[in-house]
């Protein structure tokens, strides 16, 4: 903190910094803490995700033997991830919906019979895998926006209150002092007052 006037206009600019600092970080914390719970909440729904993930690529398995000589991949065709957005704490965060596939025809007399079930295996695998990047993307967002709003708190907690109420505590003691010499002063300057008008009394 920079050198502050003593003066009783610093000491109203000061006492409505700390009014203000007062007044928003309550709100910072609040927003802090919503940040924590949601990052909390998008960890949970992660860990389950990737454990569904975890359970089809096991179920999938059954399927490399047959596939060992067919190429399951041109029959995926094309897919769209669709997301909406959400706001959580003044945060907008993108939220997963859904994968749309656009299989590719083929032949169902020269196709293997099981295609059908293979292809939505593997779909469900990556509308899993679709999900987990959404979470992701989600959890870095509240990541940074918790980095900042940390920040905010502890440069309102530790260093802006701290400084304007060691400032008005220095201003208030230094006017009181200028105060108290003033009246001091006066008293003297009374004194010497009586002491010539009594001595002209005397005369």
């Amino acid at each position: 903190m920079g050198k502050i006037k003593l003066t009783k206009g610093e000491l109203k600019r000061q006492r409505d910094a700390l009014a203000q600092y007062k007044r928003y970080l309550p709100t910072l914390q609040l927003k802090k803490q919503q940040l924590q719970l949601e990052i909390l909440r998008k960890h949970k729904a992660l860990s389950e995700t990737k454990n569904k993930e975890k359970s089809e690529k096991e179920s999938a398995q059954i399927w490399c033997g047959i596939l060992a000589g067919f190429n399951i991949r041109p029959l995926l065709g094309k897919k769209k991830t669709t997301t909406r957005t959400e706001n959580i704490a003044g945060v907008n965060l993108p939220v997963f919906e859904r994968v749309e596939f656009e299989r590719e025809e083929y032949d169902i007399f020269i196709t293997p019979f099981w295609v059908d079930n293979v292809l939505a295996d593997f779909e469900a695998i990556i509308v899993l895998n679709e999900e987990i990047k959404v979470l992701e993307i989600a959890i870095r967002v509240l990541r940074q926006e918790l980095a900042v709003t940390t920040q905010r708190v502890n440069l309102f907690e530790k260093v802006k209150i701290p400084e304007s109420e060691d400032a008005i505590r220095r201003i208030k003691i230094y006017i009181g002092d200028q105060l108290a010499n003033a009246v001091g002063r006066s008293k003297i300057a009374k004194r010497k007052i009586e002491a010539v008008l009594a001595g002209e009394t005397a005369l």
